[in-house]
């Protein structure tokens, strides 16, 4: 199973590229996004990829990025929703655009992507919804911004609550975090915060 892919971008086009490794030419399928943030030809290329074998073929489709390869990987287990038409979801909007239309149950939204109708945008939102929720969650609070577990949301309530506004109760919370980590607990984090503010 081809996993990686590094080697020269001996052509690129929107539909596909050839990436030469040590003399042998693969066809990597990519998404716009991809497409777009390749070099010129010539220049080294690093991919990740997804190998599909069939009976009567295999093919590679590669990503620059890992979020839209684990979008991918999650469209394809969708019924009814091939590597072609996952491959243009990814062409038609980005990632975030993406997780934030299935999350928020905006079919139509999904509905304008090219060759995306109204029962596929409807089955995405149904289906996709619980596969997409950790990585809303990450995408939401990248690693370092803002924490992913623990108390966090509990805490910025209760601060709230007290009649903190949101951005400076988040900015206390952010950096008693990073000081303490995801240990905290909940008391902890409001009682810190309440000192900072």
């Amino acid at each position: 199973m081809i996993a990686h892919l590094k080697g020269q971008l001996t052509y690129k086009s929107p539909e596909y590229t050839i990436i030469d490794v040590n003399g042998v030419g693969y066809q990597v399928f990519t998404p716009l996004s991809t497409y777009y943030a390749l070099p010129s030809s010539g220049q080294t290329v690093s991919l990740r990829i997804h190998t599909r074998v069939r009976e009567d073929e295999l093919k590679l489709f590669g990503f620059l990025t890992e979020e839209e390869q684990t979008i991918f990987q999650k469209l394809i287990t969708i019924n009814k929703v091939g590597p072609r038409l996952a491959l243009g979801i990814l062409s038609g909007m980005s990632p975030a655009d993406l997780l934030s239309a299935v999350m928020s149950n905006d079919s139509a939204k999904l509905s304008t992507i090219p060759g995306v109708g109204k029962k596929t945008a409807e089955r995405l939102t149904l289906e996709m919804k619980d596969k997409l929720a950790d990585m809303a969650l990450e995408m939401k609070h990248p690693p370092g911004s803002a924490p992913t577990q623990g108390f966090y949301d509990d805490a910025l309530s209760a601060l709230l609550n007290l009649g903190y506004k949101k951005p400076e109760a988040e900015k206390a919370l952010k950096t008693i975090y990073n000081q303490n980590g995801k240990d905290a607990g909940l008391e902890e984090l409001i009682k810190e915060s309440l000192n900072i503010l």
